[in-house]
């Protein structure tokens, strides 16, 4: 009985001792991923949240936080670990709003009405991406700096040049129209920055920046960009009709208003229809346009429907209240969401700022850029709007223009004390 009982003890303990090696080799092959995860590929740029001079050392389950050097970064274990999606946690402590915008040519008035009308109605701290031409940075900084000291402390702003990969520079340039295309580098340019808002020149907030960064919390875990589909009415929609390449969803969507989560975008592997093997953003794009350069007309919008049509699941659509285009009204209005709670952002494309053709948007875009920040909104910018609306009711989108008024009334009122003042 004594020698069963010896053979018990030794079996145990060799489990219990062969537990430990395994428990040893997992730990290992975890802190390798860690490593290789963390590490800087060549010619890839490292992911935000290790940008702060601390030690970024590989921290998981098994290499955990508490027993790592003072000077390495994180908050615990898990939340730094690899694995840390599956928390579907955000960990960044960055409060401010990053909006990216990319202004070339003769865009620079048409930018500072958006940017003016961002800070118009948002309560959080704004931080102004500015991608320009370099004639036009020391305009936009004169043009910002002229803004009353009482608006200063709501943004900031960081400028820079027009930037694309060295060896295709020109191509990436004049696809569709000058600069574009930049936005599909801002996850590999803004490489410290989590999350960013991109936004074309021709938008003009008519509700706070707030509501719609707030998004980004609503991203599953598999999300990683939102936009807004490219028509409501397949009758009228483009790709649906005419495009000669893959697009999301049934009718596409536009990427004139464009969240990202560009941590997840810099992290994840794409499916794509070159090859079997999912690729990395910037190992996908340049062969995207090779193949596909003939057959786009959107240039870098018809890029970002090929990717989102091989991943589905990474896309957060947003109803067309966050994108109102004319094609909303012009043939009647089509946008449901809208038509309950009002447009949220406005998105004047094909320069119905500047013409005759959609005087409805251009009687917004007028009041917003001639609106002396500091005066009663009521008086100074929804009394002369809705003078200049009433006389825009010979068209489609004119007779929906109350659609225009009902979500800026809400903000007027709700918009920031310095914003409003009396006079």
């Amino acid at each position: 009985m004594r020698c069963y009982l010896h053979a018990l003890l030794i079996c145990i303990l060799l489990a219990v001792f062969s537990s430990l090696y395994v428990l040893n080799q997992l730990a290992s092959s975890l802190d390798a991923q860690d490593e290789r995860t963390l590490g800087k590929p060549q010619g890839v740029p490292q992911s935000g949240r290790h940008a702060t001079g601390c030690n970024p050392l590989p921290v998981s389950h098994w290499n955990p936080y508490w027993r790592q050097p003072a000077d390495v970064c994180g908050v615990n274990c898990l939340l730094e670990s690899p694995h840390r999606e599956r928390l579907n946690t955000k960990t960044s402590k960055d409060e401010r709003m990053h909006l990216a915008v990319v202004a070339c040519g003769p865009r620079l008035e048409e930018t500072l009405v958006m940017l003016k009308s961002a800070v118009l109605f948002s309560t959080k701290l704004l931080h102004f991406h500015i991608f320009a031409e370099d004639h036009l940075h020391e305009s936009f900084k004169e043009a910002l700096d002229s803004w009353p000291a009482e608006i200063q402390p709501q943004f900031n702003t960081t400028t820079y040049p027009i930037t694309f990969p060295r060896d295709n520079a020109a191509e990436w340039k004049k696809l569709f129209k000058p600069c574009a295309s930049q936005r599909l580098f801002l996850p590999l340019i803004l490489k410290d920055v989590d999350s960013v808002l991109y936004v074309d020149t021709d938008i003009l907030f008519l509700n706070p920046v707030d509501e719609l960064w707030a998004l980004l919390s609503r991203f599953d875990a598999s999300q990683l960009a939102a936009m807004a589909p490219e028509h409501e009415e397949p009758r009228i929609g483009w790709y649906n009709r005419f495009a000669r390449h893959p697009y999301y969803g049934a009718t596409g969507v536009n990427s004139g208003v464009m969240l990202m989560n560009m941590t997840r975008i810099r992290e994840k592997r794409f499916k794509n229809d070159m090859t079997s093997v999912p690729l990395r953003w910037d190992e996908m794009l340049m062969p995207l346009l090779q193949k596909y350069k003939l057959n786009i007309t959107w240039g870098d919008q018809d890029l970002l429907n090929i990717i989102f049509h091989h991943n589905p699941e990474s896309l957060y659509v947003f109803p067309c209240l966050w994108n109102y285009r004319p094609d909303h009204c012009i043939y009647g209005s089509n946008c449901q969401p809208a038509e309950q709670e009002g447009v949220f952002i406005l998105h004047g494309n094909r320069g119905v700022y500047h013409d005759d053709k959609q005087p409805a948007f251009r009687a917004v875009y007028e009041a917003i850029q001639k609106y002396p920040f500091g005066e009663s909104m009521a008086r100074a910018l929804l009394l002369p709007l809705e003078a200049a609306l009433r006389t825009t009711k010979h068209t489609y989108c004119g007779r929906a223009s109350h659609l225009f008024t009902q979500r800026l009334q809400r903000s007027a009122r709700h918009s920031p004390p310095s914003h409003r003042q009396q006079r």
